[in-house]
């Protein structure tokens, strides 16, 4: 059973997990409609899945806003004809010890973190009721979900509340026919890391890469997760064989936490 012929929106998709995730489904036969504020990296997004073979429609936003994402939405189904599944994967990181989070910082983690998973629920949920069908919601979660880390007070605080969030509308949209689950990845070699690792260094004296290096060590497959692996479980989670699966926020880290 496959995606074949599906329409799946990803957020944050220009680049990193959100693209490999795209391409992932894209290679799984489902069309992409690719939503990011990076215009000049969305469209080269858009070319590298064209050149696939499949259908790509994108849209330049960011996901902070509810108008944003029903507009988002509509795109896709208006270029695609159809609407099948949504991938809330958009996000951002922030490093910084509780006594130093601001009001303006912790308002900008929310917004993308955590708003834009809930405006993404509320919005794909009402476009899949008014089509009358099923559909999968997806959301980002991480590790950061599930265990609090030093540093990351901030960023664990909206991973926590995505996995309220899926729990919550999973219960609500069931008897929709509407699935609603997240995926939790651990240690991931994107640009995102990258910053997480260089402000660990301005804030501990670390040498650049010694904080990814100490996170990967800790690590029990012995390697640090690249964006196909997390691409690997969403594309699970957006084909029939999850159909039994809801409220769940699953954890793919390679063997960090355990639950």
């Amino acid at each position: 059973m496959s995606i074949s012929g599906k329409v799946a929106v990803v957020t944050g998709s220009a680049q990193g997990i959100g693209l490999a995730i795209a391409k992932r489904l894209a290679r799984e036969g489902a069309d992409i409609a690719l939503v990011d504020v990076k215009e000049d990296k969305l469209k080269q997004a858009a070319r590298e899945i064209e050149a696939m073979g499949r259908r790509v429609a994108i849209y330049v936003t960011d996901v902070s806003k509810p108008e944003n994402i029903r507009n988002a939405i509509n795109h896709a189904e208006e270029q695609l004809g159809g609407f099948d599944i949504m991938i809330n994967n958009a996000g951002i990181a922030q490093v910084d010890p509780i006594e130093n989070i601001t009001p303006e910082a912790v308002d900008k983690i929310f917004d993308v973190n955590v708003k834009g998973v809930l405006w993404g629920i509320q919005a794909a949920a009402i476009k899949f009721k008014q089509r009358k069908q099923s559909g999968k919601i997806i959301n980002a979660c991480s590790i950061a979900g599930h265990n609090g880390f030093a540093m990351l007070g901030a960023y664990c605080a909206s991973k926590f509340a995505v996995r309220g969030l899926t729990q919550t509308a999973a219960k609500e949209y069931a008897a929709d026919g509407i699935t609603v689950n997240a995926y939790c990845p651990g240690v991931v070699g994107t640009d995102m890391w990258v910053e997480i690792d260089t402000r660990f260094s301005e804030l501990t004296g670390a040498k650049k890469g010694e904080t990814f290096a100490a996170f990967v060590d800790s690590i029990a497959l012995g390697r640090s997760q690249t964006a196909e692996d997390v691409a690997a479980l969403v594309s699970y989670l957006s084909g029939p064989d999850s159909d039994y699966i809801t409220g769940q926020s699953i954890i793919n880290d390679g063997g960090m936490i355990y639950r």
